[in-house]
């Protein structure tokens, strides 16, 4: 942003309006859906909320989580997919009752993501997708509860072993990351293989720019898929001559020569 230039004058968030958007969820848990709103800063009023099971703060324009986000010690499920956060606050280990924390499409870097993770020892998904992690802590590996583990569209060359050998692990997404070449990486690339793909985000809940593309990478990957699975046809008739750019042969000799052999 050039200097002197104000950033986005973002939607004020209200007690009164962030009451009105709580909801009930099909289990019976308080929900505060503030997504998609335009927020630029988080709100404080929220915190006398605290006693929501689930936030919402995802695609907005958050820049920076509190360390009072810690107060909201009933929430199960924390998504801040799709806004602008580069750093998560040490005091989220604070939040023990976490089941569902998604972070993905930020501005996330390895030096972001705090220590204290590794006290969220309920959580059972978490997303990292989408930022600009170029290692993944190994405090992740202290989680044996995780059974979702988002790490694509990331700068990763590794995975740490801790992480692949998580018990009750069952879905990773890995994907759109450079790692090494397959055969650099066997033993990497077995150590998952009993793993399913991931997806974390749903489609619905993407904006129109991250679905596309994401639609866009789905299909350039099923293009080189079908490429690689498509075997090359036997040739029906080996000693046929065919004519290209460097053939001395002309083309009428080339037609007689062929249609008489």
């Amino acid at each position: 942003m050039a200097k002197g230039e104000k950033g986005p004058k973002g939607k004020k968030i209200t007690l009164k309006v962030a009451k009105n958007c709580i909801k009930i969820t099909f289990d019976g848990k308080k929900r505060l859906d503030l997504s998609k709103m335009g927020i630029t800063t988080f709100p404080k009023c929220i915190l006398r909320l605290s006693d929501v099971d689930e936030l919402d703060l995802s695609r907005n324009l958050i820049r920076k989580i509190p360390d009072s986000i810690s107060k909201f010690q009933n929430l199960r499920w924390l998504d801040l997919h799709s806004n602008y956060i580069d750093k998560l606050p040490e005091s989220i280990g604070q939040m023990t009752s976490l089941l569902y924390l998604n972070v993905s499409n930020n501005r996330l870097t390895s030096n972001g993501l705090p220590v204290e993770l590794k006290q969220l020892k309920n959580i059972r998904t978490v997303n990292l997708g989408l930022n600009h992690l170029d290692s993944v802590p190994t405090t992740l590996g202290a989680l044996k509860e995780l059974h979702e583990v988002g790490l694509h569209d990331n700068l990763l060359n590794n995975i740490p072993v801790s992480i692949s050998k998580l018990p009750k692990l069952k879905k990773l997404n890995i994907k759109r990351n450079p790692f090494p070449k397959p055969d650099e990486s066997k033993t990497f690339i077995d150590s998952i293989r009993r793993l399913e793909n991931l997806y974390v985000v749903e489609e619905k809940d993407l904006c129109a720019a991250c679905l596309r593309k994401c639609q866009n990478a789905r299909d350039k990957l099923n293009r080189i898929k079908n490429m690689a699975m498509t075997t090359p046809r036997k040739t029906i008739f080996p000693n046929l001559i065919s004519p290209n750019s460097m053939a001395k042969d002309s083309w009428e000799d080339w037609r007689i020569r062929s249609t008489s052999s």
